[in-house]
């Protein structure tokens, strides 16, 4: 690849990073559905000619950010389900990660809850692919544990997708304290643990 070549790559990357950080920053006061690429090429200093040599559509522009929202938190899932001496400390380790997560991310935090079952279906379905891939590994990490001798796969994956959706509830009940004193915000931790801790609960007893 030629120099010219790589300052050009590079700058097609600086400016699709810049029009998904706009679309974020634009989406914390609105859905998808209402925002318009001028809006977002405006806010970076393009022309709305340039939106199209990055995204097909604001859905296209959405799918990516449920990407860039969503992909890179596989390994989370993966040091959520490792090994440790009980539950409670797996539930602890859970919580911990999913708080620093929202604390690091919150816009992506609030685009995933608030697009999950907003009106863009191409989103809503790219959101779903993800939530079903993270509701697989954690089937295959539940499958491999000795407390899920005698579980069906089918019961598998409905356990899996409970802890799913749990985590989901729990960041979005982290992203609502976010700015909260923090004795709410230890009240939102207590929580957190406590539902994941009764889920757990029903685990050991299911097969009785």
């Amino acid at each position: 690849m030629s120099h010219t070549s790589g300052v050009r790559q590079a700058q097609k990357r600086k400016t699709r990073q810049a029009l998904l950080d706009a679309a974020l920053s634009l989406l914390e006061e609105q859905s998808l559905s209402s925002l318009g690429l001028r809006e977002v090429t405006r806010a970076v200093g393009v022309a709305p000619t340039a939106f199209y040599r990055h995204f097909h559509s604001t859905a296209d522009l959405g799918v990516a950010l449920v990407e860039e929202a969503l992909g890179s938190l596989h390994p989370m899932i993966r040091t959520t389900l490792s090994p440790a001496e009980d539950d409670d400390e797996r539930i602890a380790r859970a919580v911990e990660l999913i708080a620093g997560h929202v604390a690091a991310h919150p816009a992506h935090v609030r685009f995933i809850a608030r697009e999950r079952h907003g009106g863009v279906q191409p989103v809503r379905r790219a959101i779903r692919e993800q939530l079903a891939r993270f509701a697989e590994e954690v089937r295959a990490e539940l499958a491999t544990d000795a407390s899920a001798a005698g579980w069906s796969d089918a019961d598998l994956r409905m356990l899996a997708g409970l802890y799913v959706d749990q985590m989901l509830i729990t960041a979005s009940l982290f992203l609502e304290t976010l700015d909260a004193p923090e004795e709410e915000r230890r009240r939102a931790v207590e929580t957190g643990r406590r539902q994941l801790r009764l889920i757990s609960v029903g685990r050991r007893h299911w097969l009785d």
